[in-house]
């Protein structure tokens, strides 16, 4: 018997067919599904910093609570360009449903993320934090800080150095001294009001830190004296030729380097095409055979669950000095409260920060750079004898100020010395030196110098030391440490490489500021739905 074979069965597929009523877009997302979970968490906010933006009069314009709520859904959907988010608002079911069906165009997108947004992503960021507060997620206990390098918008090739500027500035102001003195030898007025003397010898430009106002100025004297004259230009070629290049070559570049001091300030680079860019090193490029700094910002986060408590983006490329004002703006987004414990590696141990979390009652678990060569035990006898004789290990009596080396000398005080730092912050260094170092028989290993042994130390930094060492190698800040790594170190490998984020796309400071403050939303977010 031959078995007849079933013919296949085709679920109804119909082009054109017309519904009475239209499907809601509510039954077609699923219960619990991220696109829910941003819009409850954002329908909670207050947002009046925000609304406070629109101002009355002209054409309607889209609600910012739905703009805020489609931007997040989208970064965390890894969208980032407004084309794509104004293609997904027309073709993907739930940005249609977050938008209400309200399909903005890229254009307007954009100018919400990067002019509306812009002034109170602070405050936005803030009422999510205090939502996540309130739903238990947060608890502002433990505090684990780090921070990232991220590429900035803008061309690597094109950059200004402050060393490149500082030799420039100095050639073309040599030659606008040897122009200026060709033209004052060669001027008839300048002879007869000052004879034969030497115009070096007067203080002539020669050797001056002139300006480019201080030689507009010149240049109109030596203009002034030729309509004296009844010239409107030198006699001589040779003078004629030098006025020009004055002019047309020497003002300009002397005007473009001062500018770009200013800009500089007190950073060694920044990116012409995003100037609020630094040149630093990213971490992706670690291992390549020449890795160069390339214009970035670097990224201060602070986490808790692995949820992003705070952020701040600086232009400085070394943590140390980010952490205060990072954990100003952690204030300013609590109202005013700070974490009680604060984590962190070796990068943030400074006097200067540890000062600040002793003033605002927070307990300190901050690596400091010698952390692991004060914790760890070297079998090598002469790396071990080699790091007795650091100066933060000898013997110190406070009674009599005095420092005691691995050979038993005392170290007298000589006198101290204040230095402020960058912000202000001022460090006491005390000197103190052995006088019985001749005929030590340990002095090789102790000091290389030729006299006796001499340190300076802080003994406000040490105090600092001793405490935050205590605190690392507690049961409690054993435990925090190894948390640490699975905490913030996570948080940026999510970051980048799930969401992506490994370049900015917008430009300036506070445009970048905005953009990862929306990618810290969208993680929390996800964070949230998990």
């Amino acid at each position: 018997m031959i078995r007849k074979t079933a013919e296949p069965v085709f679920k109804p597929y119909v082009m054109g067919q017309v519904r009475l009523l239209p499907a809601s877009y509510d039954e077609m997302i699923e219960p619990g599904h991220l696109v829910r979970v941003v819009n409850d968490a954002i329908d909670h906010l207050e947002l009046k910093p925000l609304l406070a933006q629109y101002k009355g009069g002209g054409t309607s314009s889209y609600h910012p609570l739905m703009m805020l709520k489609v931007l997040v859904y989208a970064y965390t959907q890894k969208v980032y360009s407004s084309r794509q988010i104004a293609k997904a608002l027309r073709e993907n079911i739930y940005f249609m449903w977050i938008s209400g069906d309200n399909h903005p165009d890229f254009r307007t997108i954009n100018n919400f993320r990067s002019s509306r947004l812009k002034d109170v992503i602070d405050e936005v960021f803030a009422e999510v934090l205090e939502y996540l507060i309130e739903q238990g997620k947060v608890k502002l206990e433990h505090y684990f800080v780090d921070g990232t390098t991220i590429e900035a918008n803008a061309n690597k090739h094109k950059v200004v150095w402050a060393k490149s500027n500082a030799k420039y500035q100095k050639r073309v102001r040599q030659q606008i001294g040897e122009l200026l003195n060709q033209i004052e030898a060669e001027n008839e007025a300048e002879q007869a009001e000052y004879g034969e003397e030497d115009l070096e010898e007067r203080g002539g430009p020669g050797d001056e830190e002139i300006d480019s106002t201080e030689l507009k100025e010149r240049m109109e004297k030596l203009n002034q004296r030729l309509r004296e004259k009844g010239q409107t230009k030198p006699e001589s070629k040779a003078s004629r030729k030098a006025m020009r290049k004055l002019e047309k070559d020497c003002l300009p570049r002397l005007e473009r380097y001062e500018h770009q001091a200013e800009v500089l300030g007190e950073r060694s680079s920044y990116a012409k095409t995003d100037p609020d860019a630094s040149c630093l090193r990213v971490k992706e490029d670690r291992g390549k055979e020449k890795p160069w700094p390339k214009p970035a910002y670097n990224v201060q986060c602070g986490t808790e669950g692995q949820f992003i408590v705070g952020f701040s983006v600086h232009t400085q490329a070394s943590d140390m000095v980010c952490l205060i004002p990072h954990l100003e703006q952690v204030r300013q987004n609590t109202g005013g409260l700070l974490p009680q414990k604060i984590v962190s590696d070796a990068g943030y141990g400074s006097e200067e920060n540890y000062a600040y979390l002793e003033e605002h009652h927070v307990e300190s678990f901050l690596k400091y750079n010698t952390f692991y060569q004060d914790t760890h035990h070297y079998r090598n006898p002469e790396v071990r004898r080699a790091h007795e004789f650091r100066a933060e290990h000898f013997l110190y009596d406070a009674g009599t100020d005095t420092f005691y080396c691995p050979a038993g000398k005392s170290l007298k005080f000589k006198y101290a010395s204040k230095k402020a730092t960058a912000t202000g912050y001022v460090v006491e260094q005390r000197y103190y030196e052995c006088a019985e170092c001749a005929d030590c028989p340990l002095k090789s290993q102790c000091t290389k110098a030729a006299g006796n042994r001499e340190i300076h130390v802080s003994l406000r930094s040490l105090e600092y030391r001793k405490k935050a060492r205590e605190n690392l190698t507690s049961e409690e800040g054993q435990q925090l440490r190894a948390k640490r790594s699975v905490e913030v170190e996570s948080v940026f490998g999510h970051l980048k490489q799930n969401m992506g984020l490994r370049r900015f796309r917008l430009r300036g400071l506070e445009k970048v500021k905005t953009e990862f403050g929306l990618v810290s939303i969208a993680h929390n977010m996800k964070k949230l739905a998990a």
